[in-house]
């Protein structure tokens, strides 16, 4: 066998990337490794968005270049270690990578996935693999997770001061409905039940089909039988549309959760991001939300300091954030990334200024949070179990994205002795919650057969 140890960076998007590179490298024969150790091929999927984001990925690069060193230097019977690199963070800086970390045998940007393959199976052909090579016939595989991204489109024609994404990826790019809605249903058919809508700006979908737009596309995977739910993330807060707040409204199996990244609140801070909107028509658009699906839980994110944001300015989107009360909320510190329009705006603010408005924000936003979350008590919702250890499940509702949101964590989910029933990751149950934290909740499963009655809905 030929094993590969993949480690994916960034976006869900870069993950919908591993994915389905994973699923042409498995097609091929190859297996995935859970540890380095296992492997003979160490592949990174970077991610370049911002100087947090490049830090993270070339620190990985640097982790896996250090394993493979070792592993070939500890034992002759690991004669045969590759170190791959791909992803954003690969297609802005190939040439630097390749001279600054030697230890790198190969590289590629966004969108290689058939060169990857190649690669890969040039070298299991090699030689040197098959004199070298140490069988392991017993590698583990990783068991499936009960959610799943489904990218919907590539690149983007936004035009935002700050960002290198249309430069990475290009244009934007509907997928076709037809391949979307096949690989949801081997999602659904595999057990999976949650599907997570992710593309640049979702809400741009079908700009360039003929009458099918992602009202059309929501309409046809909810169509698809199966117990699952559907999640949206990343839309441009101009482009919601009436149309789509009526099928969110409508269509039990999406769920009442929208991420609309604002950046900001100011009107002058909006226009040197090239962002497009003001503060008014925002918060028109999040009380027209609200207005139309009550029980609608709203994710942003802001970025703070920004080239010559006042103090003023701060202040007002602090005000903002209070006055609009997200329910889920993330913050970047502003990274000057080069080639960008927004390098060149004078006024570039200090780290310690960024760190200390990123700080407030956060702070600020934890008590928003807490609040919320107390609401919530006593309160019955479905729930999705995802992990399960026998005593303790991880389980989220509605309001909580994976890998970004909180979770609801349940003690003694396993086992109901009146009604003798189970769980398992990816099973729908119906809970109560009985405690709350910043961003987290506890809670408890309510078991039908128990004298208690069962809730299909939230209680919302």
């Amino acid at each position: 066998m030929f094993n590969i140890y993949l480690t994916t960076l960034g976006c869900p998007k870069n993950q919908v990337d591993s994915e389905r590179l994973k699923k042409g490298l498995l097609s091929e024969g190859f297996i995935f490794a859970e540890s380095p150790e296992e492997a003979d091929i160490f592949l990174v999927n970077t991610c370049g968005f911002i100087r947090d984001a490049k830090e993270e990925s070339i620190d990985e690069i640097l982790s896996q270049a250090k394993k493979k060193t070792e592993l070939l230097s500890g034992s002759k019977d690991w004669g045969f270690k590759k170190l791959l690199v791909m992803g954003c963070l690969a297609k802005r800086y190939k040439d630097e990578l390749l001279k600054e970390i030697p230890e790198i045998d190969a590289l590629w940007g966004v969108g290689e996935d058939e060169q990857i393959i190649e690669y890969c199976k040039g070298l299991r052909n090699s030689s040197h693999f098959m004199e070298n090579h140490k069988k392991n016939d017993t590698v583990p595989q990783s068991s499936a997770p009960s959610f799943a991204y489904l990218k919907i489109a590539e690149g983007c024609d936004k035009k935002c001061t700050f960002c290198v994404i249309p430069s990475i990826r290009g244009k934007f790019q509907s997928i076709s409905s037809e391949s979307i809605l096949k690989e949801a249903e081997g999602f659904i058919s595999q057990g999976v039940k949650e599907l997570i809508l992710v593309a640049q700006d979702i809400t741009n979908y079908g700009k360039d089909l003929k009458r099918y737009n992602l009202v059309s596309l929501l309409n046809d995977i909810t169509a698809i039988d199966g117990d699952f739910w559907v999640r949206l993330l990343y839309l441009y807060p101009t482009s919601i549309s009436d149309e789509l707040l009526e099928s969110i409204a409508e269509n039990e199996k999406i769920c009442r959760y929208l991420d609309i990244p604002l950046q900001h609140s100011e009107d002058r801070i909006l226009r040197l991001m090239g962002r497009r909107g003001t503060k008014k028509e925002y918060i028109k658009l999040l009380r027209n939300i609200r207005r139309r699906i009550p029980d609608i839980a709203l994710r942003t994110t802001f970025i703070t300091g920004f080239p010559s944001e006042t103090e003023e300015e701060f202040r007002c989107m602090m005000d903002f954030i209070e006055e609009m009360r997200f329910d889920r909320l993330g913050v970047f510190k502003y990274s000057k990334e080069e080639g960008t329009p927004a390098e060149k705006i004078k006024g570039q603010i200090p780290e310690k200024t960024k760190n200390r408005r990123y700080h407030e924000i956060m702070k600020r936003q934890a008590a928003i949070s807490l609040e919320k979350n107390e609401e919530m008590r006593c309160r019955r919702f479905r729930a999705k179990i995802d992990e399960f250890d026998g005593s303790v499940a991880i389980a989220r509702l509605y309001c909580h994205a994976p890998e970004i949101d909180g979770v609801v964590i349940i003690n003694d989910a396993g086992y109901c002795k009146e009604s003798k029933i189970g769980i398992c990751p990816g099973d729908f149950v119906d809970i109560e919650i009985t405690g709350a934290y910043d961003y987290d909740l506890m809670g408890r499963i309510i078991h039908e057969d128990c004298g208690i009655q069962k809730n299909v809905r939230a209680d919302i």
